[in-house]
């Protein structure tokens, strides 16, 4: 048995709402263990058998079939998601957002980061393994260049962007 977590893309925005007890009951259902959802946004701890993509397209097939909404997610090893979270780029600030954006292909990782001028003087981006580390002043997470890249509707099923004080509530 394998500890995962489970980050859903665009759960309980643009009309797609999910309760946390319904997601859990979905999660239970497919008979996974000692369920347990952050937040409402679609981040759910499990303990569950089976391989990585025998796990992650049971749980998109689930989704679908219970919520009706094109499902995907990212799933990681619940160890994995600790090491991500340790190794961010940055310095904490506490007038600053930190940030990790996640994909489900290393090549929309690699569009996301193509050409992008940002200031770094506003907003700082780091790639890692399966990952971009980002940083930007409190307030400005919709509007910088950075966060309109990422927002685009290209990047709608390859990435999902989780703040660190969230992740860390999954450890």
């Amino acid at each position: 048995m394998t500890r995962w977590i489970a980050l859903l893309r665009g759960v309980n925005v643009n009309g797609i709402t999910i309760r946390s007890a319904d997601l859990a009951e979905t999660f239970r259902g497919l008979g996974h263990e000692d369920v347990r959802t952050v937040l409402a946004s679609g981040n759910v701890v499990f303990t569950a058998p089976g391989s990585p993509a025998q796990v992650k397209s049971a749980i998109e097939r689930a989704l679908r079939d219970r919520f009706g909404y094109d499902a995907w997610i990212i799933l990681l090893r619940h160890d994995d998601l600790a090491g991500i979270v340790d190794a961010f780029a940055f310095p904490s600030d506490p007038d600053r957002h930190d940030y990790v954006v996640f994909a489900s292909e290393s090549a929309a990782l690699d569009d996301l980061l193509a050409d992008l001028a940002l200031d770094d003087s506003v907003e700082q981006v780091a790639r890692d393994d399966g990952v971009v580390y980002w940083s930007c002043p409190k307030g400005s997470s919709t509007d910088t260049v950075f966060a309109k890249r990422a927002g685009a509707a290209r990047f709608k099923r390859t990435t999902t962007t989780r703040n660190t004080n969230t992740l860390r509530k999954l450890l």
